[in-house]
């Protein structure tokens, strides 16, 4: 399929006081798409994160990338210098498991609202700390397709304190994929192994894909980028939400 005409631009979230930024791309034309939530590396909304979002419209869905920092940091967007690196390291430690996931809800009602959209099942794609947000928001109900990129912690710990996130394992609902670099220094292997064998204690449907990259390899504007990674990646991606929310057109 050749790419869809796309449009953009900003709208706001509201949840409950909080009025949460985000990056809105969808199809032009008539119909009703699935929707696909984005979730964010440390380092914002920002072009990278924008361009994944574009990229998933043109697939034929309505992708929309909220401002997970938007307590702590309004309008937070950097790029991958050191001093970029420890600012975002710095605003993720003051995140909040209940907060991301009450974020991740509110943008999903916010996508209901939407004409455009097809409201019987959603999706999410996150990176770095979106990959674990996404691991998280993988137990709302209405999330029925998951791509989980590189996110670190998830077996160690989760936002705000508690619990590891791989505890949630059980109360994930539909499909996730995970994709991990071999060489990976924030996220041992064994960690993706823990992961894994969550996954199929509970009888989650998933699949781990494991890449000789290292972390952040599907960022094209990092120097961890590792295009054979990221073009198979993306495939698979494609397949998840293609078989998973179109099929519930």
């Amino acid at each position: 399929m050749s790419d869809l005409e796309i449009r953009t631009g900003y709208v706001t979230v509201a949840n409950g006081d909080l009025e949460i930024a985000a990056y809105l791309a969808q199809p032009v034309g008539e119909g009703a798409f699935p929707g696909v939530v984005v979730i964010q590396e440390i380092f914002g909304v920002n072009d990278h994160i924008r361009d994944v979002t574009r990229r998933i419209a043109q697939q034929g869905y309505v992708a929309i990338a909220p401002a997970i920092y938007q307590r702590q940091a309004p309008g937070f967007e950097v790029g991958y210098s050191d001093e970029d690196l420890k600012l975002g390291r710095k605003y993720k430690e003051q995140t909040k498991a209940s907060e991301l996931l009450s974020d991740v809800q509110a943008t999903i009602d916010y996508l209901k609202s939407l004409d455009a959209v097809n409201s019987k099942g959603f999706g999410t794609i996150g990176f770095c700390f979106g990959g674990h947000v996404v691991y998280l928001a993988a137990t709302l109900p209405e999330i029925k397709a998951t791509a989980s990129f590189y996110g670190a912690g998830i077996v160690t710990g989760t936002p705000g304190g508690g619990e590891p996130t791989v505890s949630r394992t059980p109360d994930i609902n539909g499909v996730l994929y995970g994709f991990f670099g071999t060489e990976d220094p924030l996220i041992p292997n064994e960690q993706v192994d823990e992961i894994e064998a969550a996954l199929k204690q509970h009888q989650i449907r998933h699949k781990i894909f494991r890449y000789r990259a290292t972390h952040g390899f599907f960022c094209d504007q990092r120097d961890s980028y590792d295009q054979n990674a990221a073009e198979d990646a993306w495939k698979h991606v494609k397949q998840l939400f293609s078989q998973e929310l179109k099929a519930t057109e």
